[in-house]
């Protein structure tokens, strides 16, 4: 790119996120966005990390690096971020009622505008799939990796159903201590891993009680409850020593995301393990606050965590749809190192890596194509941007988010 276009680029980027910086009010807790970005983000390098689609016997089975070396779980520590989405998810749900409530709104149109923006992307999503599984049945692909590339495709729709579920509930959580789901998931996996008692259903009840931890700390930190460091440290250094006890003393996986093959996954469903490590992740996220509204302070950097929650939800949707249609497409020139190839070395990392902006690029793509399903129609030109409008808070609660 030649030096002046380059330059005018530059100007009009930063031009563009001074305009939005100035445009977003003082009073907007920008570390609640910011929390919110780092935690989609977290799950899609995650995801992209430790989950491998290798070409073997005409199909693709999906793998991961973290079942031949079992000694990369603490990767999975930086990248399991889904307790930090929860925790601000029920921050905002629940100061978004407080404020349709002050302004005279029904529970009904409340819900319905937070379940439209939340749901909507999805139909975009299982409209392209259903077609996709037609053209691979016809076109003889193998039925072993028609169910592997659907599942991944898929999988992302079981954390938005929760989510989901728990805004809806969220007129009863507002008040809930966080100890009783707490003390609900260690009963499960007390009778499930200490006793062997109990239906084998019983773990999945975690499902709705372990997230439901994070969710009601969102709530408590809306009450003001979770101001002080004293109780961020406090739930970072409980959490961090309850999880490295439960991993060490009681056999709990230390991967806090599932490995193929393993016995017990942390995740699928929820462990108490996975909980106490949440609950950690969310003291942390808790303790930075002040640091990261100094960090949204810089215009560019601002501008980005703006965009990535306006399309937060399509990010999230698509990120494994963009590494499996590279990972297709890569099928054109062989078996790639580092796409289609068994993750048994660090090789192979090295080669997952050198394809991560590949994904960004495939995913920016389907960013691109498919956002207005989270964004809703395009805006007249005498509008104000869906950016900013999206991030002013109601005029009655300066500290919404």
């Amino acid at each position: 790119m030649p030096h002046n276009t380059r330059a005018t680029t530059l100007h009009a980027l930063r031009r563009s996120a001074h305009h939005l910086d100035t445009a977003t009010p003082a009073t907007r807790d920008r570390a609640v966005d910011a929390l919110r970005a780092f935690a989609i983000l977290g799950v899609v390098l995650g995801h992209w990390l430790v989950t491998a689609l290798v070409a073997k016997d005409g199909g693709l089975h999906t793998t991961s690096p973290l079942q031949h070396m079992p000694w990369l779980a603490p990767i999975s520590w930086l990248f399991q971020t889904l307790a930090v989405f929860f925790l601000v998810g029920g921050h905002v749900a629940t100061r978004s009622l407080a404020t349709a409530r002050s302004r005279g709104e029904t529970y009904g149109s409340w819900l319905r505008a937070r379940l439209t923006r939340l749901l909507r992307p999805v139909a975009a999503l299982l409209c392209l799939w259903s077609v996709a599984a037609v053209v691979l049945l016809l076109t003889g692909t193998p039925l072993a990796t028609i169910e592997t590339l659907l599942k991944l495709a898929l999988s992302p729709l079981w954390f938005l159903l929760v989510l989901a579920g728990l805004t809806a509930a969220t007129p009863l959580l507002t008040r809930l201590n966080p100890l009783w789901p707490l003390a609900a998931v260690l009963h499960v996996d007390l009778l499930r891993f200490g006793l062997h008692l109990g239906p084998s259903w019983l773990g999945w009840l975690n499902v709705a009680a372990g997230w439901l931890v994070p969710y009601t700390l969102g709530a408590a930190w809306t009450r003001g409850e979770l101001d002080t460091r004293r109780a961020a440290r406090v739930l970072f250094l409980g959490g961090t020593a309850a999880t490295a006890v439960l991993i060490a003393c009681a056999g709990y996986p230390a991967s806090m995301v599932g490995v193929p093959g393993a016995t017990v996954s942390n995740l699928s469903p929820p462990t108490l393990a996975a909980v106490t490590f949440g609950l950690a992740q969310c003291g942390l996220a808790l303790m930075l606050r002040d640091r990261l509204r100094r960090a949204m302070a810089r215009p560019l950097l601002w501008v980005a965590v703006a965009l990535v929650n306006l399309s937060a939800m399509t990010i999230y949707l698509w990120h494994q749809t963009a590494m499996m249609a590279t990972t297709a497409t890569g099928l054109l020139a062989g078996r790639l190192p580092g796409l289609h190839t068994s993750p048994d070395s660090l090789t192979w990392v090295a080669y997952r890596l050198a394809w991560l902006p590949v994904f960004a690029v495939v995913l920016a793509l389907c960013r691109t194509a498919f956002r207005h399903h989270e964004q809703g129609p395009r805006r007249p030109r005498n509008r104000r941007s869906h950016v900013v409008h999206r991030h002013l808070p109601p005029a009655r609660n300066p500290r919404n988010a």
